[in-house]
């Protein structure tokens, strides 16, 4: 990206909005917040990828795409899932 003066002093999210990225750079940054969060609980209870899968009780490869932030969409109940399965509950509000 170029400089441009005119964003000097404005927001992110008002660049990225202009730019019409903002809603699918949200998007990643909250799956990549939810993949990193299950990343460490997975290693906090020492628990393997396949582990993780038999506990969830789904495939090793469904959990890649659930840790893989450029991975499609997850479900809510695939989250909760992976939540349960580290000892965690999944939170999820509108704001």
């Amino acid at each position: 990206m170029k400089f441009n003066p005119k964003h000097l002093g404005t927001h992110l999210e008002d660049l990225l909005e202009e730019d019409g990225i903002l809603e699918e750079s949200t998007n990643f940054a909250v799956k990549s917040v939810l993949a990193w969060q299950l990343a460490q609980a997975m290693k906090k209870k020492k628990l393997t990828k396949q582990q993780m899968a038999a506990a969830m009780k789904t495939s090793r490869a469904q959990l890649d795409r659930v840790l893989d932030p450029k991975s499609g969409n997850a479900t809510i109940e695939t989250l909760q899932k992976a939540a349960k399965a580290v000892g965690r509950k999944l939170k999820v509000e509108l704001v």
